[in-house]
């Protein structure tokens, strides 16, 4: 067991969506200076449809950890110095630093407190070398944490962030452009809830960059340096933002000076979450946190064509089999990586998008034997570490390392169009190499 400081036992109670209306989201009679402990998990491969009596699908638990205080947010980080892998994961009452290098034996290194009361919501992302680190509790701001201090580090050590932004305080999320230095700060107590531009080509200078605030409150963002299909924009920094109600795309090259250029609303909104481009910027996959409480269909995914980004359309979405709401996703490669809630990581392969296609080839369910609706479960994924491994965890401060075998269902099996030729799956397909080929087409 990893100990860790002062004294207490902190209780967590998860909440679901958060509305511009919501005042601020602190944990009642929260303790700020309570231990955080974490206990070892043994892993266990997907073997017969489970892992260790986790229902799953071509993915394998390698390790995990438990914490004795609820969690939320997760990243990751690679130190550029000795390759050293780490996961940052939103704890109540602040941030910790897993190392991961070793995926079977993680590591707890490091905690961050949060400077003010505890929180359900913890966000966090990284940018060249430093963690960003926002939370819902009032007053919070930035916290900013230099990572290459978690290198000479061997046992669960208290640490204390570098500089704390204060010109918002609370906020939802945050959210990082690496190839332009900016951070956007969202769902904050400024800029009407919209977007709070931090530069932070300095992580440890940030400066207020500019608002936009022309839809109102936004809960998630991304943001990038456009190079999709849409001629007009390409070279310029957008952002496709979750607006509660709509998917709204805004140009903020200029920061002093952003300019909407859609906002669209789409059939079944309850309350759109949060989404990612796909790698080619020609699509977005939007998830939408309560339609299936609103609608009563199953997990559902809203796909959008953004190749035109002045009239994005909302042209087709994949309802899954499973029953929870969905909460984060992330885009690699042509696979969604999807945090449902109570019906964990799930893993969807991309085919034709222009026929909406959306296969599941993997998952892993870290609640077993519950399928319903609950703000309880994982709340986010990271996929993008460079050895495969793959990081999650429970609202409950459960904390997974997880691997995929994302070749188990080989292309030419999947019932995808995958190189958009019009013909689906094999046999049909005349260009695929055929059943059990390990998805390689003939050339």
């Amino acid at each position: 067991v990893f100990f860790l400081l002062a004294t207490g036992f902190l209780a967590f109670v998860m909440a679901g969506c958060r509305s511009d209306s919501d005042h601020d989201h602190n944990t009642p009679n929260d303790n700020v200076n309570a231990d955080v402990t974490a206990s070892e998990v043994g892993g266990a491969d997907c073997l017969g449809g489970s892992a260790g009596g986790y229902p799953c699908l071509n993915m394998d638990m390698l390790s995990g950890l438990d914490f004795s205080v609820g969690a939320s947010d997760i990243w990751g980080w690679v130190d550029s110095v000795n390759g050293d892998e780490y996961a940052i994961l939103g704890l109540t009452i602040g941030t910790v630093f897993i190392r991961i290098t070793d995926p079977l034996n993680p590591e707890f290194v490091g905690f961050v407190r949060t400077p003010t009361t505890a929180s359900d919501w913890h966000d966090v992302k990284v940018i060249n070398d430093h963690a960003l680190i926002v939370s819902e509790a009032a007053g919070h701001g930035l916290q900013v944490f230099d990572l290459t201090r978690l290198a000479a580090l061997t046992e669960p050590t208290e640490l204390s962030a570098d500089i704390r932004y204060t010109q918002f305080g609370n906020a939802h999320n945050v959210a990082v452009n690496t190839d332009t230095g900016y951070a956007y700060v969202a769902g904050s107590n400024t800029c009407a809830g919209g977007l709070h531009m931090v530069d932070v080509s300095d992580p440890k200078a940030p400066a207020f960059a500019g608002c936009y605030s022309g839809d109102g409150y936004t809960h998630d963002v991304q943001c990038v340096v456009y190079a999709g299909p849409d001629a007009v924009y390409t070279g310029r920094e957008i952002c496709f933002a979750s607006n509660e109600d709509t998917l709204t795309v805004v140009d903020v090259t200029d920061k002093g000076s952003p300019q909407l250029l859609a906002r669209r609303t789409y059939n079944g909104a309850a309350y759109a979450h949060q989404g990612w481009l796909s790698e080619d910027h020609a699509h977005f996959f939007l998830g939408d946190e309560m339609d299936e409480w609103t609608d009563g269909h199953n997990t559902r995914t809203y796909i959008w064509n953004v190749s035109d980004l002045d009239n994005p359309q909302q042209t087709h979405a994949y309802t899954a089999t499973t029953r929870a709401s969905d909460h984060n996703m992330y885009v690699l490669e042509d696979h969604v990586y999807q945090a449902n809630y109570l019906a964990g990581v799930r893993i969807l392969r991309t085919g034709n998008l222009a026929l909406g296609e959306l296969a599941e080839v993997a998952y892993f369910d870290t609640v077993p034997a519950i399928n319903a609706l609950d703000f309880a479960g994982v709340w986010s994924v990271f996929p993008y570490f460079a050895s495969g491994v793959i990081v999650t965890a429970n609202t409950n401060g459960e904390f997974f390392v997880l691997r995929a075998d994302l070749d188990a269902i080989p292309r030419c099996d999947d019932g995808l169009d995958n190189d958009a030729d019009g013909a689906t799956d094999f046999p049909a397909d005349a260009e695929c190499a055929g059943a059990g080929s390990g998805g390689l087409f003939e050339e």
